[in-house]
């Protein structure tokens, strides 16, 4: 893109260098063939206004000799305004500048053997990586106040997110709160949750600024794409918990046994939004095993021969979140996480091949 940019450059400043040239051509040979005479003519032509102006700068300079000081300072006052819209404007282009460079550079190879010998015996290793645990806990500072200010955002819609999510039972007026509290006790967990689904990006982007630096260029390029991808999946498992497993476990769990249910708002919304944080989560994983294939820390071969180790997992972990005990509704939670697991053995032989790829390269 740089090399079109100063090709297309050429071509449209072509006719002006050309008649630029043409003008300038007796004047240069001119200069060449009497180099003195052009100086001494230019100092001559000149004296008069550089006398003027030495005359009008002679008491400016000689206060700034007494006062070097105070005319720095009404300098900087004058020229604020200017220097900050200067700065505003040119910043976008730093910072892209600053990522583009990030993105290109390659970091330092060391074998991790070595870095653990390091530890031991090198002070300024042990001082890196006390460093890295510094910068860590920015990382965890600035998400934790990114959830705390997400949370916030999220009460503006919190109620509508509430009344949305009472539809599977025919709204707000089908449960009855038994203590003072308990509806700003499902407020909060409704907000929490909306926090939670909103930071999710940026929690994604600290992750990435944090283990950027010691990625390769191109595996820093391929883990970038995760950033939106984590809110996009994480979204897309509440949605299916909402649409496609509420609808089948509600009726089960109000009905059982022929007992009518009185639903508490509590309780309620603890299920819901606990149901769809996890299955939420669950969403991520052919993200992370995607990324762990393109640094190299999982191979497709191992995914692919533990696959019914794989299954034995995924449920048990069904079986703990889903919330009935009948095998319809655990199906419904098994299914798309089994699906899941093998989308992310494809997606680990594509990751790993890459990396293989960009290595022999």
């Amino acid at each position: 893109m740089r090399k079109f940019f100063a090709g297309a450059w050429r071509v449209i400043a072509f006719p002006f260098l050309l008649i630029f040239n043409i003008i300038a051509f007796p004047f240069r040979a001119l200069h060449r063939r009497f180099p003195r005479f052009f100086p001494a003519l230019w100092r001559v032509i000149s004296f008069p206004f550089r006398l003027i102006f030495n005359i009008i700068a002679f008491p400016f300079r000689a206060l700034y000799r007494r006062f070097p000081k105070f005319f720095d300072g009404l300098w900087k006052v004058v020229s604020f305004p200017f220097r900050l819209i200067f700065n505003i404007v040119a910043f976008p282009f730093r910072a892209v500048k600053r990522f583009n460079k990030f993105l290109n550079t390659e970091p330092e190879e060391r074998p991790l053997t070595d870095v653990f010998v390091d530890l031991v015996s090198d002070q300024d290793t042990r001082q890196m990586m006390w460093n890295q645990v510094e910068a860590l806990r920015g990382h965890l500072l600035r998400s934790v106040l990114a959830l705390i200010l997400t949370i916030c955002v999220s009460f503006f819609f919190t109620q509508q997110f509430v009344e949305f999510l009472s539809q599977p039972i025919g709204g707000l007026s089908q449960l009855k709160a038994i203590e003072a509290t308990e509806s700003i006790g499902v407020f909060m967990k409704a907000a929490l949750f909306l926090g939670i689904a909103l930071a999710i990006p940026y929690i994604a982007m600290e992750i990435w600024r944090f283990v950027a630096p010691g990625l390769r260029s191109h595996e820093r390029k391929i883990s970038l794409v995760g950033i939106p991808l984590a809110g996009f999946l994480f979204l897309s498992g509440a949605a299916f918990t909402f649409y496609i497993m509420l609808p089948a476990a509600l009726p089960f769990l109000i009905n059982f046994m022929g007992i009518k249910t009185e639903l508490r708002p509590d309780s309620y919304f603890s299920f819901v939004t606990g149901l769809m944080f996890w299955v939420g989560l669950s969403f991520e994983f052919p993200l992370v095993i995607y990324v762990l294939s393109a640094l190299g820390f999982i191979e497709p071969k191992v995914l692919a021969q533990q696959w019914r180790l794989a299954v034995v997992i995924i449920t048990i972990v069904a079986a703990a979140i889903t919330p009935t005990v009948d095998p319809i509704n655990q199906g419904l939670v098994m299914a798309p996480m089994i699906l899941l697991y093998f989308i992310s053995i494809g997606l680990s032989y594509i990751a790993y091949a890459g990396r293989k790829r960009n290595e022999k390269e």
